[in-house]
């Protein structure tokens, strides 16, 4: 893989085409400085007051308007057509950590498209930031400090198999598959672990957040 185009010393937010609301980049906000829009993420970005960064992407959506209102240095045009423009954001791109806004609740085809993302790139951390939901590729072991009744789904990208503590309905010698069992719509008794051996999504209340992003050692 080459030298990422841009090197950033903070979280970034990723911006897609999709529904985006204020409240969610302002929730974003908090954690993170730089915004990226990818290709037509950056009309999206434009509407909500935000100017882009950097846009990442092929072009084949932004708006002839949004690239004359964004400086042309800001840019940067991908002519591949072998990954996604998310993907092309995480590709051409190094940061500590990417909060991914517009890329799920419209489309399933690109919801699906955005979470086979986040397993082909373990070694980013990217959280999905949906109207409801956060999506996240778990780590090996995470620890997630969340109240009794707080809702937890885990979606398997692959084999998994683990064990966990502070679930209603632990995985402990479980086998895990997208085609096989699943641990969607699970509860938390109160704080919760995971050992995990395989590519897991944990998909939470958008509300953790913060509470995600400490037990990943990623807040500043």
């Amino acid at each position: 893989m080459s030298e990422p185009l841009l090197h950033f010393q903070h979280g970034v937010i990723l911006m897609g085409g999709g529904e985006v609301t204020a409240f969610g980049v302002n929730q974003a906000g908090r954690f993170a400085i730089k915004l990226i829009a990818a290709d037509g993420g950056a009309d999206v970005a434009l509407a909500l007051g935000q100017m882009p960064d950097a846009v990442i992407g092929d072009f084949d959506s932004v708006s002839d308007a949004a690239r004359q209102a964004i400086p042309a240095a800001r840019q940067f045009p991908i002519a591949e057509q072998d990954s996604t423009d998310f993907e092309k954001c995480l590709i051409h791109t190094q940061a500590p950590f990417y909060l991914a806004l517009g890329f799920t609740g419209k489309r399933l085809d690109h919801t699906l498209a955005a979470m086979t993302v986040l397993a082909r790139h373990p070694q980013q951390p990217v959280i999905l930031i949906g109207s409801e939901d956060l999506t996240f590729l778990a780590p090996a072991e995470v620890h997630l400090p969340l109240a009794p009744g707080c809702r937890v789904s885990l979606y398997p990208m692959g084999p998994v198999t683990g064990r966990s503590t502070g679930l209603r309905w632990p995985i402990d010698g479980l086998a895990l598959s997208p085609a096989g069992r699943v641990s969607t719509s699970n509860e938390a008794t109160g704080p919760v672990s995971l050992w995990l051996d395989g590519p897991c999504l944990v998909m939470l209340p958008c509300d953790a957040l913060g509470l995600v992003l400490e037990a990943m050692g990623l807040a500043t």
